[in-house]
């Protein structure tokens, strides 16, 4: 949504590591254009002939090689431009700009011609008519060659591949060149869709035009010394300083004081912006990450962006009572920063419940507090986010009927409960013909069923994947009502979900481990205690990566045993997969401690 573009870093070294896999992937669900670099030539191991394979190999993804690194490790001294056949030569002053454009050394003269051709080959598929002419041998000039690239680049066929060191300044300047040359203007992706309040596409977009009204999104809020940071990125129209905009989540308007360009840790006044830009916006009190923010006279809403549900809780509070009003503010700034973290307050024990995707995003956050916000707490043990959800099929009716004088309550529903579709959620639908229950009461048939799908039957857990079908029932004309219907469907689900084979789910994690060699047995016996499933297993020149998937209850304190088992070189990733249902044994314990929990509160 952000990003027209982006380079890929990855090291010279480790290549393709578990996280960087990660990240690509995001990129390609987002269709974002991207170059390639693979840093840290200068460093042991480095390959970058090595890393080109992971990418084609572990990525899928065609790397389009740009430049040639001239020597290796401690003999890195620059790089040969394939296009130019020029030799970037650096001195080991550091500085970026100590560089000559030489001739390819002797003993490279083969390996750039054979990359060259390579590189005009691929590119020029992207015109027939110079691949036609090149193949007759006619020499495209390289205008044409970038042209060609630029296209490929921005249709995801290829990506254009650089080296260099970073922390030598060896190698970068033709990195922010390709930038410049290959990667797409805000004209050249597709535009953003506008949606109403329901999330449903309007058919209009947000055209990259000054003259557009402003559709702008909120996607990054930061906390520095200086104040609230909104970074906004605005898709069409212009925000000039002293404007007043609309924040369509809120339905409240905001006066924009201050707006900023980044440059890193330096900021550059602005007086106005465009669509295309990025900007932050010093002050902004009632935004947070994804909201969209527009024209107060022309409001319309942008895409949301969307977020997973927390897998795991922590119960925390503050040492002393001084700290807890310190808390609260920090935990406010700190959900505007990061939407997928969420805090909650435990109506029976009054505890703050903090939640997020895993057991090392709650680590940083509690170490934020303590640390950025100066707020001594005390954590309790992890919670898992499990959930719950049902295995058979069942018909069932249910008749809701109260007489207390005056007009009465009615309402009767026939239904089925089944197992819906894994990630579905809760669906309803109605089969009714004849009138039995009228069309106006079944939204409260179904408002009724949802309202009490946040209570599991077994242990409290909310109910997924569920679909409701009303096929039939019966009403009375002066006692039937919408209350009445949905008081029926509350009814109808405490009878029915306890016969519909309620089951407990638990998270399962998607999990990506490194090791080295001669650890690989012990970190596969260890997952394997873990309850994981070993998906793939991959040897490369520095060590093995293993793929597999684990419950998360198991995977706590991980991080720690897989270093001890590996002599602190071994390194993981985990992202949440699915749920599956929980072993007999699993199901029984959590149950039991849900149980011990509620009755402790009492």
């Amino acid at each position: 949504k952000v990003l027209d573009g982006g380079v890929g870093v990855f090291c010279g070294s480790g290549g393709v590591e578990p996280q960087s896999e990660t990240n690509w992937r995001y990129a390609n669900e987002s269709a974002v254009s991207r170059i390639i670099l693979v840093n840290k030539l200068d460093r042991l191991g480095a390959d970058f002939y090595r890393v080109v394979d992971q990418v084609e190999n572990v990525l899928a993804a065609n790397a389009l090689v740009m430049v040639l690194p001239i020597g290796t490790e401690d003999d890195f001294v620059g790089v040969v431009d394939l296009l130019t056949r020029k030799a970037w030569v650096w001195d080991d002053s550091g500085q970026p700009e100590n560089y000559t454009l030489e001739d390819v050394p002797a003993d490279m003269v083969d390996k750039v011609e054979e990359y060259r051709e390579k590189l005009i080959e691929t590119a020029l598929e992207q015109d027939d008519d110079l691949l036609e002419a090149y193949l007759e041998g006619e020499e495209p000039s390289i205008d044409e060659i970038k042209r060609c690239i630029r296209k490929g680049t921005i249709a995801l066929d290829f990506f254009p591949t650089y080296c260099g060191s970073a922390f030598k300044n060896k190698g970068i300047q033709p990195v922010l060149d390709a930038v410049v040359d290959y990667l797409p203007n805000p004209l050249e992706v597709p535009p953003q869709p506008e949606v109403d309040l329901e999330g449903n596409e309007t058919g209009e977009f947000a055209i990259v035009d000054i003259d557009r009204p402003l559709r702008a999104l909120a996607f990054k809020i930061m906390d520095d010394r200086f104040g609230a940071l909104t970074f906004t990125r605005i898709y069409s129209g212009k925000i000039n300083k002293g404007d007043t905009i609309l924040n369509t989540f809120t339905g409240k308007t905001e006066r924009i004081g201050r707006m900023v360009e980044m440059h890193a840790d330096d900021r550059e006044e602005l007086s106005y912006a465009q669509a295309g830009d990025i900007i932050a916006i010093v002050g902004m009190k009632n935004v947070q990450t994804g909201h969209t923010l527009c024209d107060v006279k022309n409001p319309a809403t942008l895409e949301p962006m969307v977020f997973p549900d927390p897998v795991i809780s922590i119960a925390i509070k503050p040492k002393d009572k001084a700290a807890s009003e310190k808390m609260g503010i920090a935990l406010s700034k700190m959900i505007a920063e990061d939407p997928s973290f969420r805090v909650e307050t435990d109506e029976d024990s009054g505890e703050t419940i903090i939640k997020g995707m895993g057991e090392l995003h709650l680590d940083i956050k509690v170490d934020i507090l303590r640390r950025t916000h100066g707020v001594d707490v005390e954590v309790g043990k992890p919670q898992v986010a499990y959930r719950e959800t049902i295995t058979k099929k069942t018909e069932d009716s249910y008749t809701h009927k109260k007489q207390s004088g005056g007009s009465g309550q009615f309402g009767k529903i026939d239904y089925i409960v089944e197992p819906g579709e894994p990630g579905s959620g809760f669906e309803f639908e109605s089969k009714v013909t004849g009138g039995n229950v009228p069309r106006e009461f079944w939204p409260a048939v179904q408002k009724g069923f949802a309202s009490m799908m946040d209570v599991g039957v077994l242990a409290g857990f909310p109910l997924l994947d569920v679909k409701v079908t009303l096929i039939d029932g019966g009403f009375h004309a002066v006692d039937s009502s919408a209350v009445a219907f949905e008081i029926a469907a509350k009814g109808a689900y405490r009878q029915t979900i306890p016969m519909a084979g309620p089951q407990l789910i638990e998270p399962i994690m998607k999990v990506d481990v490194f090791t080295p060699e001669d650890h690989v047995g012990d970190v596969i016996g260890d997952l394997n205690r873990r309850r994981g499933l070993i998906k793939s297993q991959e040897a490369g020149p520095t060590g093995v990566r293993i793929k597999a998937e684990c419950p998360l209850s198991d995977m706590f304190g991980y991080i720690g045993d897989l270093r001890t088992m590996t002599s602190g070189r071994g390194q993981f990733s985990m992202e949440f997969a699915h749920y599956m249902p929980c072993p007999k044994n699993v199901s029984e314990e959590v149950i039991k401690e849900v149980k011990e929990r509620e009755a402790a509160k009492k």
